[in-house]
């Protein structure tokens, strides 16, 4: 009963530490600071995700793991939501939900579409280095 206590407080306080940087959980998208990430010459991705989508749950975590990475430091992590934000889809040709979006400065370098697997995703960034 000690154990379930003890891992229930550590899940809730990495829940709700806010600890995650940016890179790690994504931040939402904002024209403003995706132009300057790309004016800076840093890889940027952009997830497109829907709350009730299992995938986007799944690829989430694969990605902050994968901002931990030193290589990946600079990274910029910017979030779509599938549902609300209909005219950013159309912006960036996104038709579905856990779609993964790779630029290198201004220029698109690849995308993925309800991809789960860690190495095809790092593949991803990877192109954005």
């Amino acid at each position: 009963m000690q154990t379930r206590r003890t891992f229930l407080k550590l899940a809730a306080a990495t829940a709700f530490s806010g600890a995650l940087s940016p890179a790690e959980a994504g931040q939402p998208f904002s024209a403003d600071a995706f132009k300057a990430a790309q004016d800076e010459g840093r890889p940027v991705l952009i997830a497109v995700a829907a709350p009730w989508c299992p995938i986007c749950r799944t690829q989430k975590p694969i990605l902050a793991k994968l901002a931990q990475d030193p290589r990946f430091a600079r990274l910029a992590v910017f979030e779509i939501d599938f549902d609300t934000q209909k005219d950013l889809l159309r912006r960036f040709d996104a038709r579905q939900q856990s779609t993964l979006i790779a630029f290198k400065g201004s220029t698109e370098v690849g995308r993925s579409v309800g991809e789960t697997q860690p190495e095809w995703i790092e593949s991803l960034l990877e192109k954005t280095l």
